[in-house]
């Protein structure tokens, strides 16, 4: 037998297996002031629920465990090294706004030792977000920040979560169970309503002809509120609304698509002054380029939600038809996902749903709110493609 060998096992022979057990117990307390349950104990140790009751009471009674509440503990021994959070995101990647929120959030996590970032992509695909639940449960991340669209597949992505014990933040599109983080859209809706009303009262003495609404549909009804608090806000800014002849169309797909959309409902209607609610500033800036190519830019007039780049640039634009955008401010979401997730897994107290703040950016303050855009002029047509 060689040396080493032979003291190792000499050193088992000398440990106290019961002293070994409690620093388990110890050790799997790995923030200070973590609250764990009975349950997280024996997941995280491997110890047998039996054996751990026994070894949280005896620490209880040395002193050195804290009963918080009925099978609830908190260890009173600070941990020699905090370990690492292994956060789980599953980015949408398919827009600007997406690609904002993840640099935000690695910028975010970079920023903290503690956080490892594990990071997929969902590509847009309900198939997609699927498979990478199932990959960041073999990953056995602590978190996971859920970013996707498909309203139908959300309960099955939670589900997958719930019964690997991981909790979950789910962002701009509710998850069962999840922690919601995104907008008020609802709020958002009226914001952008009042403004399009303000704006046709001012320039439409005439008033306006009909109201085209570009929504999205498969991300569900929550996302659907900022077309219904457009709806109420043109409503209480225009008296003669109830007579607007309404338009639904879907706004699902890249700008290209939703612009064919566009492009085939002009092409079926006769001119009339329109106003647009848009669900997203991809379905607004669609909308403008349809009209402008069909050389009826001077018919229309547009509201966004998002405050993405494009539709800052937009906005800039000398006469731009697009009266405003929401900004959600996508590239703060990283902090404040960052701080959600050690709070929720440091068992603090949060609410089930937390807001972004928002503002409407128009022509005249986008270079107050965004000054760091203006270094570069905006271009004629930057806010999309340009008109061939």
């Amino acid at each position: 037998m060689k040396p080493d060998q032979s003291a190792a096992q000499d050193r088992d022979r000398n440990a106290a297996q019961a002293v070994v057990r409690a620093c388990q117990i110890l050790s799997c307390f790995h923030r200070e002031g973590e609250v764990l349950q009975l349950a997280d104990v024996v997941a995280r140790t491997g110890l047998s629920r039996t054996t751990a009751f026994r070894l949280l009471t005896s620490l209880v009674q040395g002193g050195m465990m804290e009963r918080v509440e009925r099978g609830e503990y908190c260890s009173l021994v600070r941990p020699i090294v905090s370990r690492s959070i292994r956060l789980g995101f599953a980015a949408q990647a398919n827009s600007v706004f997406s690609q904002t929120v993840s640099e935000g959030l690695q910028r975010a996590a970079a920023a903290n030792d503690r956080i490892h970032l594990i990071m997929v992509n969902n590509r847009y695909s309900a198939r997609e977000a699927l498979r990478n639940a199932e990959h960041l449960v073999r990953e056995q991340v602590d978190l996971v920040l859920e970013f996707q669209t498909y309203q139908r597949v959300a309960p099955s992505i939670a589900a997958c979560f719930l019964e690997a014990n991981i909790p979950v933040i789910a962002i701009e599109i509710p998850h069962p169970g999840a922690t919601y983080y995104g907008a008020n859209n609802y709020e958002a809706g009226l914001i952008a309503g009042r403004a399009l009303g303000r704006w046709a009262k001012k320039h439409w003495p005439e008033g306006a002809e009909q109201l085209l609404l570009l929504e999205l549909p498969i991300a569900g009804p929550l996302p659907g509120l900022r077309i219904t608090g457009t709806v109420e806000g043109l409503r209480t800014e225009l008296p003669a609304f109830d007579r607007l002849n309404t338009i639904h169309l879907d706004g699902k797909g890249d700008f290209e698509q939703i612009l064919g959309v566009v492009r085939r409902f002009i092409g079926r209607s006769r001119p009339k002054r329109t106003l647009v609610g848009a669900v997203n500033d991809m379905c607004a800036l669609a909308a403008l380029r349809g009209f402008e190519e069909a050389g009826l830019g001077h018919l229309c007039s547009v509201v966004g939600q998002n405050g993405t780049l494009e539709a800052r640039n937009e906005l800039r634009r000398r006469n731009t038809r697009l009266v405003g955008s929401v900004a959600y401010f996508p590239e703060r979401y990283g902090e404040d996902l960052v701080r959600l997730a050690i709070n929720i897994l440091d068992h603090k107290p949060v609410p089930s749903a937390v807001f972004a703040k928002h503002k409407l950016l128009t022509a005249q303050n986008v270079d107050l709110v965004y000054p760091l855009d203006g270094e570069e002029p905006a271009l004629p047509g930057h806010g999309f493609p340009p008109i061939p």
